[in-house]
């Protein structure tokens, strides 16, 4: 049983009616505007591959995005409550899906490839603790336990270099 509950509500407002709505498959945009609250809208459509705007965010990117960025923010929170001090993080996540000959698909795995960088005379114990910890923020995160398929994980650690004013 949970804990608590939050809910998160999310409006899609579809921008591609060119006219005609959706009388004809390539008679359509498949634009959308995703929105919540007073936020910014983020400009979404298909993946370009189902006649989707390259330009625009589409659901198989924010999924993967999602996935990067709960697992970050859970990292982080983790390395502050262990002492690590992280002074520079990036991912290049990258999710795979398989598409069926009938036009059903499934994302089957997702590989998230953070590049941590660690405060300046960090030692090789806050290196070990720092790979170890993308463990535990995986166990944590609310998006990847919420997926049927794998999430792995590909880190990489370094320590800042001092520069010496000189």
């Amino acid at each position: 049983m949970a804990h608590r509950e939050h809910r998160y509500a999310v409006r899609l407002d579809w921008t591609g009616n060119l006219g005609s709505g959706t009388s004809s498959y390539r008679g359509y945009s498949r634009d959308h505007a995703l929105g919540a609250g007073d936020k910014p809208a983020i400009p979404g459509s298909a993946d370009p591959a189902f006649r989707g705007d390259p330009a625009r965010w589409n659901p198989e990117e924010l999924l993967v995005g999602a996935l990067s960025a709960c697992h970050q923010l859970w990292y982080l929170h983790l390395c502050a409550a262990a002492g690590i001090t992280v002074t520079a993080y990036a991912d290049a996540a990258e999710g795979v899906m398989a598409e069926e000959a009938d036009g059903a698909g499934q994302f089957v795995a997702v590989v998230l490839r953070p590049r941590v960088t660690l405060a300046p005379g960090s030692g090789a114990a806050d290196m070990e603790k720092a790979v170890a910890l993308h463990h535990e923020a995986a166990e944590k995160c609310f998006i990847a336990r919420s997926v049927n398929f794998p999430v792995r994980h590909e880190p990489t650690v370094e320590v800042e270099v001092e520069v010496s004013a000189g």
